[in-house]
């Protein structure tokens, strides 16, 4: 169980304010000729320990008032005690919330009005030997004050940074997952809708065909199906245990691209690739290949080209759609982008003549 500030405060004020009151006690009945404790003296301790509640509110202002009365409480003959234990605390707590800047010069200003109601009531300017410890006091307290400052400060930021990094970690696996269910889904859905549009215009006329179609449609189901328990298995176990979509398997979406009346080109080869570029550039294929059914206007032939060079792979999906507009961003391209940019490569897509062209480039790391 985790207490509430003020409970803190409330048993450091206690312990503080009983503390003193002990040791002003003792000392009055166990040091030879001093003053004896009186109601006066423990009220006047009991008042200025208590006002410690309110010094995370006003720690200025509790300061010098804490400072003045442990001042007046030893001029004036009161038996002797640690009463300067509660300045100390007020001192601390200021340079820890306002810095040493302001501790060290309101604490400076505190000693010099000191020194001048000396002067008044002594009608001398020297000092006394403890004149020099308040001094020293003063600069361990605001010291050791701005180092534990500096600390806590170093703490919260490491710990802020932390929090950053957990949450962009986060975003960027948020991030992963959206595309992985979007190129599923997408990919599969489209096959889905083009082989059900066949199936229910020949089912009068070409049933045999009508079949064929709603075999491809259950075997699209199928796969998608089994990519999304594959993915959905990642998230549950926290563990990335799904196979790694490859372009080894490009042969099953260059299939379905033609089972949807497409005539599919294969040019180069991509040659082995290390796993990262090599799901990105199967995903990017994906998407490129699902636009196109979806989006063409009556495409016939896609081609896709492979280009290798030293230390990069190049991937270009053309069509032959007519008439295809500069498209408007959606998931898929951002998606592609995104893979693209994740491994330090870019993507492009755009009209070109007598179609439109997806074409991405992605580096291999070690290779010259």
């Amino acid at each position: 169980m985790r207490w509430p500030p003020w409970v803190g405060r409330v048993v450091r004020t206690v312990v503080v304010t009983a503390f003193v009151l002990a040791a002003t006690s003792g000392a009055s009945r166990w040091q030879p000729g001093a003053a004896p404790m009186t109601p006066l003296a423990a009220a006047w301790l009991a008042a200025t320990g208590l006002t410690l509640l309110l010094v995370h509110r006003f720690p200025l202002t509790l300061f010098l008032v804490t400072a003045a009365s442990a001042f007046g409480y030893y001029a004036s003959g009161l038996p002797g005690g640690p009463v300067i234990l509660v300045p100390t605390i007020a001192l601390f707590v200021l340079t820890r919330q306002r810095g040493p800047l302001t501790a060290g010069s309101t604490g400076a200003g505190a000693l010099a009005a000191a020194y001048l109601v000396h002067i008044v009531l002594t009608r001398s300017f020297a000092l006394e030997f403890g004149a020099g410890f308040v001094v020293v006091w003063l600069v361990a307290v605001v010291g050791v004050g701005t180092a534990v400052r500096y600390q806590l400060d170093a703490l919260a930021a490491r710990r802020e940074q932390a929090d950053e990094h957990r949450h962009r970690l986060a975003e960027q696996e948020r991030l992963r997952i959206a595309r992985e269910v979007h190129d599923v889904v997408a990919h599969s859905l489209a096959m889905i809708n083009v082989q059900a549009g066949v199936a229910a215009h020949v089912a009068d006329r070409r049933p045999e065909q009508a079949k064929e179609a709603l075999l491809n449609i259950k075997a699209a189901s199928a796969s998608a199906l089994k990519d999304l328990r594959a993915t959905l298995a990642v998230l549950r176990s926290g563990e990335d245990k799904a196979p790694a979509p490859s372009l080894a398997q490009a042969a099953e979406l260059l299939d379905h691209a033609r089972d949807a009346g497409l005539t599919v080109e294969v040019h180069g080869a991509p040659g082995d690739l290390p796993a990262p570029v090599d799901a990105a550039a199967y995903r990017i294929l994906q998407e490129s290949l699902t636009n196109v059914v979806r989006h063409a206007d009556q495409p016939t032939r896609v081609d896709v080209r492979f280009e290798r060079q030293p230390g990069a792979v190049t991937l270009r999906v053309r069509d032959d759609g007519r008439g295809t507009a500069q498209p408007t961003p959606g998931h898929g391209l951002r998606g592609m982008c995104e893979r693209a940019a994740a491994l330090g490569g870019r993507c492009t897509a755009g009209p070109v003549d007598g179609g439109f062209e997806v074409c991405v480039e992605l580096p291999i790391e070690g290779e010259a």
